[in-house]
């Protein structure tokens, strides 16, 4: 057997037999460590515990290795020197949450071929969770080698070419001898690996890795074919390096997270699987039979130039924007039924003479859910005689306001979907002009201003989601209780709920903020515009979190509002919503414990759960009716019969236009 064995930062590879025990393997491995580092102080250190690297299982000195490790498995030995103190704090190892499940990595069984052109943002999400390994075509490997030979034929003449023979940014007139070249791709990537801050979790690595695999099939980088056959049996491995969120400008592209990306692939820095957990990286190729990438001219700078981290969290924003765009509206949908709103406003004819897509769409889906002869609900027709002519515009409005969600969704789509297929390397290898040209497609401001543009559409959900959660617990819109609660003044109900809704919705009102409006020259001023497009995806990505906390929020409150409706029922996909929350979160009848039941929601919102229970119903209801539901309105010509109109309670702000 042979184990890799930590101590305070420093790995050792282990043989053993397997029948030594857990003590004899902590000590053996202390005293490799003070053999590489000296033999001082050995006397006077002991092993206070053998954890397990992957979970931190705390691991019986007594027992037999075998019995409790398997072959090159890894672990972390912590000394007595170690424990925490008041002056040093904790010692004991940080384990990072394992955010992609082993069972969904290693199940993953097809294949998804990748040419540099035609990689759906659809595909690209799957290829996070781990739904598909990665290949290359047949043609995407002859334009790779092609593009090789053209740039190894250039270092043979002696060329003088940016980044392949010179340095890069403010040194590109400074020439590197031909016996340095691979040792400049190296330093390249070693001093580019400058980010800070928490790491990319495994899914979003994945996407990373993915998206820049893809740019480099397109046969524009000059990679070897031995490197990025290496990327990709990382990526098939799950071999994710440590990449920290922050530190990119966005120009000349996302350069930050690409180098620790290629650092990693060198073996260097820390490196996560699904089998070792975080550990350094060389141990975890070793672990996966890989073997590090040796960079070549060119090499480390086409593994580093390009939008990849903006476009791969671009992509995910972009997926769950989506997704609870399209639940808004059938929570929305709930709401209106529950406050005892018209369907008039969604009228076919009205959005018709106003036809935006999105528009058109969403006054689609509300009619497909709320009262009709498909889909009838008793609330609706408990109040359909009364004389309300309008409802608020957070109500009447949902098909303008959520409709233009739906079209900047449309439009970031189109953008993002460009820019992943796109080569957004410098220079660009062109073998077929047998030229290499230096250019600026490495710059983020495309996808950049898109993710800026997407945050600032996905709030106004959130925006009117608050308004409307307001109305349901102010008893003066909804007639309700006041705060949903039935005993108001000894339970405070959902008052608290709400203000977590706006506080929510006022943190997206400064996080929608274009971060593309900003630019620092960098690079001694030859870097004198950048797009910023790191953290317009970052905070993209914030907002459209806190869309779907909002919305939870908003269900949760419907739900609890339709206790008091009872036993009226709403239509039938209304229905199987409410069924589908209090599967997971019961009625109010007290106050409790409120936090649990808001994550609960909202993790019904981002599996898509609400969409996948209405959405027969829906097509179900597009098949049937043909001729749409129109209700009685107190100011249409030609009133039908029914009973006299009852005069309902109103406030001035109901009456408003």
């Amino acid at each position: 057997m042979k184990l890799s064995a930590r101590v305070r930062g420093d790995w050792f590879a282990v043989p053993c037999k397997g029948g030594e025990s857990v003590k004899w393997l902590g000590e053996e491995t202390l005293r490799r460590y003070y053999k590489a580092k000296s033999s001082s102080g050995h006397a006077i250190e002991k092993v206070f515990e053998v954890r397990k690297a992957k979970g931190g299982a705390i691991l019986d000195q007594d027992d037999a290795i075998k019995h409790v490790l398997d072959d090159n498995d890894f672990v972390t030995v912590v000394l007595d020197s170690d424990m925490s103190s008041p002056v040093t704090g904790p010692a004991e190892p940080v384990y990072v949450e394992e955010k992609i499940p082993e069972a969904s990595v290693e199940t993953a069984r097809e294949y998804l071929s990748l040419d540099g052109n035609s990689l759906s943002l659809d595909d690209l999400v799957r290829l996070g969770k781990g739904h598909y390994l990665i290949k290359m075509t047949v043609d995407a490997e002859q334009k790779v080698q092609k593009a090789r030979d053209l740039l190894e034929d250039i270092v043979d003449k002696n060329k003088l070419v940016y980044g392949i023979t010179t340095g890069f940014g403010k040194f590109a007139r400074v020439n590197v001898e031909k016996d340095k070249l691979n040792e400049l791709q190296e330093n390249l990537i070693r001093s580019h690996a400058a980010g800070v801050g928490p790491p990319l979790s495994p899914e979003r690595t994945r996407m990373l890795l993915a998206l820049r695999i893809n740019v480099l099939t397109k046969g524009y980088s000059g990679i070897s074919m031995a490197n990025l056959k290496k990327y990709i049996k990382a990526f098939n491995a799950s071999c994710l390096p440590w990449i920290p969120e922050k530190g990119t400008v966005g120009a000349s592209g996302d350069l930050a997270p690409l180098s620790h990306l290629a650092l990693g692939m060198m073996g260097e820095g820390k490196m996560w699987s699904p089998k070792s957990g975080w550990a350094d990286a060389k141990y975890v190729l070793e672990f996966n039979n890989l073997e590090p990438i040796q960079l070549g001219p060119k090499e480390g700078l086409a593994l580093i130039n390009g939008t990849q981290l903006i476009a791969a969290l671009g992509a995910e924003a972009l997926e769950r924007a989506e997704s609870i765009s399209r639940q808004a509206d059938v929570v929305a949908a709930f709401t209106l039924d529950v406050l005892k709103g018209t369907t008039r406003a969604f009228d076919s004819n009205i959005h018709s003479i106003r036809p935006h897509k999105g528009q058109i769409d969403v006054a689609s889906r509300l009619r497909s859910l709320l009262h009709s002869d498909t889909h009838p609900s008793e609330i609706a027709e408990s109040h359909r005689f009364c004389d309300r002519v309008q409802d608020a515009y957070t109500l009447r409005c949902c098909p303008q306001v959520h409709g233009i969600v739906n079209d900047t969704i449309d439009f970031v789509k189109g953008i993002l979907t460009t820019e992943i297929n796109s080569a957004t390397d410098n220079p660009m290898v062109f073998a077929d002009r047998m030229e290499i040209i230096s250019g600026g497609n490495f710059h983020g401001e495309y996808p950049a201003k898109a993710l800026d543009y997407l945050a600032i559409g996905v709030h106004e959900l959130a925006n009117m989601s608050e308004r409307r959660i307001e109305r349901l617990v102010n008893p003066a819109y909804s007639e309700l209780p006041a705060f949903l609660t039935p005993e108001g003044g000894l339970n405070s109900g959902f008052m608290i709920a709400h203000c977590t809704a706006a506080a929510l919705v006022s943190e997206n009102k400064v996080l929608c903020h274009p971060a593309s409006v900003d630019s620092l020259t960098t690079s001694a001023g030859t870097e004198d515009h950048v797009s910023m497009g790191g953290f317009a995806a970052r905070k993209c990505l914030r907002v459209v979190e806190h869309v779907e906390q909002v919305i939870a929020i908003e269900l949760l409150s419907a739900c609890q509002a339709m206790e008091f409706l009872r036993p009226l029922k709403s239509t039938p996909p209304l229905e199987e919503v409410y069924k589908l929350v209090r599967s997971v979160v019961g009625p109010w009848t007290r106050d409790r414990y409120m936090a649990p039941d808001i994550e609960a929601a909202t993790k019904l919102l981002q599996e898509e759960k609400v969409w996948y229970k209405v959405k027969p119903f829906i097509d179900n209801y597009h098949s049937q009716q043909h001729v749409e539901t129109r209700v009685f309105s107190p100011t249409a010509i030609g009133r039908p019969e029914g009973p006299v109109p009852k005069r309902r309670k109103t406030t001035s702000l109901s009456r408003r236009n």
